[in-house]
């Protein structure tokens, strides 16, 4: 299999004056941005970063980001993304953890830097100028362009991803490069894109949609049209601008487009194929979306850092709340809480723990310096995705939430993701969220924790429910009226802090 380098070269290859990426006036074609990835890989090198090295890049998604992505795989050098807005403690965490021999950040994340004990002991590259930078990124640029050609094998590391860490430290996870390319190509087939395609790559660069963005347009020579930090405003107007063909998001971006007043299906009309992942999508969005887009295709993906695709579903609008059935380069089975043996499968309807195939080409192999997590995760061959769901009686997967979240109410076992989904096709309901909170008599009790839309009551919500087809003890037995919903950095629902009180009450 070729390697991520090689792969950038056939897109130069093929298509040199196809425009590669924009960001803001900036518009470079394949062949410029091979030129300026080149440098900064002879840039890195002369710093003394070589073979399997750890590049540490605390970036927005702006064009020195996907660059320095790219020279990493030329180098061979393991591009090692962390979110932005990282705290210092956590850069100390991170850069001791990986090793990694220097540090590339901007002014967003400067005084994060400054804070930091590890950082002071690597080299610092600043991008735009921030305070306490060693080396500026265009002293990278102005380098000699590498002229030895890509430096890495397929079965190197190209990146180490680090999870969210919500439960504890974050984890590494080192991903080779024909992981990563095999992760691309299986994007392209089961999005149907087509050569030429232009995305918003607004998903950040330390996450895992955000890398499958950047490098599936550069498998079709297609365009990647960088946004640093989303806005829906300017997300629907570089849409527009840019003709964007596609479009990759956690549910709560398009949320949050459709609710902007600038929106309009005439201004997003260039986009044909929608896609999803990182969270389930609640019916109600779902059908807006459809309704706003009348997408070619709309596409739920069910996946993780650890194994890009679990499952696949091309026509999210035919069974709401389906993932799908296992995707090209996966196999996956439910089996019963608390095993480790991945032959203790349950039978279709009965909801289980997911785990997928180890053997499939996009998944890792195990955690860095994390043998805990690999004992917690890792077993057989099988890799244990902490996710509950269930297969139906057609064969198809419905991922039912976190092994964690699972709310055990008068020992009945009870999904918050169903609950949300009857809740949220309520009209005064913008957003909603349900967790299990301590209960004397119950040992759990259902709480939905809701944004609403227009006025009303918590007994109308539980008239709602009792309309649906909804099982009688599931139905929320509290409801709390909030000014936001706490999210994750990339969407994901913080029910760990709706049950520690860390939220808004609304008025």
């Amino acid at each position: 299999m070729l390697d991520l380098g090689r792969t950038f070269l056939q897109s130069v290859e093929r298509n040199p004056d196809a425009v590669a990426v924009v960001d803001g006036p900036l518009r470079l074609t394949y062949s410029e941005w091979h030129v300026r990835i080149r440098s900064v890989a002879a840039g890195l090198k002369a710093q003394g970063l070589g073979h399997g090295d750890h590049l540490l890049v605390v970036l927005q998604n702006r064009w020195e980001m996907a660059t320095l992505h790219w020279a990493c795989q030329f180098l061979g050098v393991v591009v090692t993304p962390l979110n932005w807005r990282a705290k210092p403690e956590e850069i100390d965490y991170c850069l001791a953890d990986s090793g990694a021999r220097a540090l590339v950040f901007e002014a967003t994340s400067a005084g994060a830097v400054a804070e930091s004990a590890e950082a002071d002991k690597v080299l610092r590259i600043g991008v735009d100028a921030p305070a306490g930078a060693r080396l500026s990124f265009e002293a990278l640029l102005d380098a000699c362009p590498l002229e030895d050609g890509p430096q890495a094998s397929a079965d190197d590391v190209s990146l180490m991803l680090y999870t969210s860490g919500t439960t504890g430290k974050p984890k590494g996870v080192p991903r080779r490069h024909r992981q990563e390319r095999a992760a691309a190509l299986a994007h392209v087939a089961q999005n149907l894109y087509r050569n030429g395609e232009r995305t918003l790559g607004v998903m950040p660069l330390y996450h895992t949609m955000g890398v499958r963005s950047l490098l599936a347009m550069a498998l079709i020579d297609g365009r990647f049209v960088c946004m640093p930090r989303f806005s829906a405003g300017e997300a629907i107007a570089l849409i527009e601008a840019e003709a964007v063909t596609n479009l990759y998001l956690v549910p709560t971006l398009y949320h949050d487009m459709l609710g902007h007043p600038d929106f309009s299906p005439a201004r997003v009309a260039s986009v044909r194929k929608l896609g999803f992942a990182g969270a389930p999508m609640h019916d109600a969005l779902l059908l807006r979306l459809d309704e706003a887009f009348r997408p070619e295709l709309f596409v739920n993906h069910y996946g993780s850092s650890e194994v890009y695709t679990f499952t696949i579903n091309q026509d999210a609008r035919a069974k709401p709340g389906c993932a799908g059935r296992a995707g090209l380069n996966a196999r996956i089975r439910v089996v019963g809480f608390g095993s480790t043996d991945p032959e203790a499968r349950v039978v279709p309807g009965e909801e289980g723990q997911i785990i997928a195939d180890l053997a499939g080409d996009e998944a890792f192999e195990a955690y860095w310096n994390r043998p805990d997590a690999n004992a917690k995760s890792l077993h057989n061959g099988w890799y244990f995705t902490g996710d509950t769901g269930y297969f139906d009686a057609d064969g198809d997967l419905f991922v039912t939430g976190r092994v964690d979240d699972m709310i055990i109410s008068g020992g009945e076992n009870i999904s918050p993701v169903d609950i949300e989904s009857v809740l949220s096709l309520h009209p005064a309901v913008d957003e909603v969220a349900v967790a299990g909170l301590k209960d004397e008599r119950w040992g759990q009790r259902v709480v939905a924790f809701i944004k609403r839309k227009d006025s009303i009551a918590a007994e109308a919500l539980d008239a709602h429910c009792r309309t649906t087809d909804l099982a009688n003890f599931k139905r929320p037995r509290d409801y709390v009226f909030v000014r936001e919903i706490p999210k994750s950095p990339v969407g994901k629902i913080l029910r760990r802090k709706l049950v520690s009180g860390e939220y808004e009450p609304e008025g």
